[in-house]
């Protein structure tokens, strides 16, 4: 569904990803690992258009989106959530889901949306700001969702969140790619839920992907000694 070939990106005269290749296929969650710094978020950032590339492809179901706009690859169906959240804290939880609509023909609300994060069919009225950090992930992924993607991508989605609401977001990750049959890419530093949700593993290291593994053949040990410190 996501081929990167011969991908660089840099900040002016700075390249930050170097020649980076991997591919994400369909159904498939593949989870991003790296320290901080490492070039997670660039990498997030590019895919979607909100850093340029520098040079190399990106393939999304065989179409080369590399030169699109972010609005674009949404259209194309690129869907992103960024580190953070960014959800509009004074606009309603229905309000913000009904942004991600605005690429797709449909002009209500999805039901199996609600169906997916029933906390945010009871909050559809209140405003995003006043939702706890949980929640507020759950309403970023369900407006990405809106657009109907074929590929997700997540960015640092554990960030600020307590460790049993990861639990239940690792679950619902893997819910909504069974249920929808879309692709899912994950940037994060919490290792024990990349595990959880990933079918494989890539850590990157100084803008480059240094190690490619299968969830059944990983190496914990092996990875967490990239990600220490």
């Amino acid at each position: 569904m996501l081929a990167v070939s011969d991908y660089h990106v840099a900040y002016g005269q700075s390249e930050v990803i170097h020649n980076m290749n991997f591919e994400l296929k369909k159904n498939e969650i593949v989870a991003v690992v790296g320290r901080n710094g490492m070039g997670k978020s660039t990498l997030m950032k590019s895919l979607i258009g909100v850093i340029p590339g520098k040079s190399g492809k990106v393939l999304l179901d065989g179409r080369d989106i590399s030169g699109l706009k972010s609005f674009q690859r949404v259209e194309s169906g690129l869907a992103y959530v960024p580190q953070g959240r960014m959800i509009f804290s004074t606009m309603t939880v229905k309000e913000n889901i009904e942004t991600g609509l605005t690429t797709v023909k449909e002009k209500k609300i999805p039901e199996n949306l609600y169906e997916m994060f029933p906390v945010l069919k009871e909050m559809k009225s209140r405003r995003g700001g006043n939702l706890s950090g949980g929640q507020q992930q759950q309403l970023a992924i369900a407006r990405a969702l809106a657009s109907q993607p074929d590929v997700l991508l997540l960015d640092e989605p554990t960030e600020g969140i307590q460790p049993s609401i990861i639990r239940e977001m690792a679950q619902t990750l893997k819910t909504i790619r069974d249920q929808i049959g879309l692709s899912i890419m994950v940037s994060e530093q919490v290792l024990s839920f990349a595990l959880d949700i990933a079918d494989r593993i890539l850590v990157i290291e100084k803008g480059e992907i240094v190690h490619n593994a299968l969830r059944e053949s990983v190496d914990e040990k092996k990875i967490a000694a990239y990600l220490s410190v």
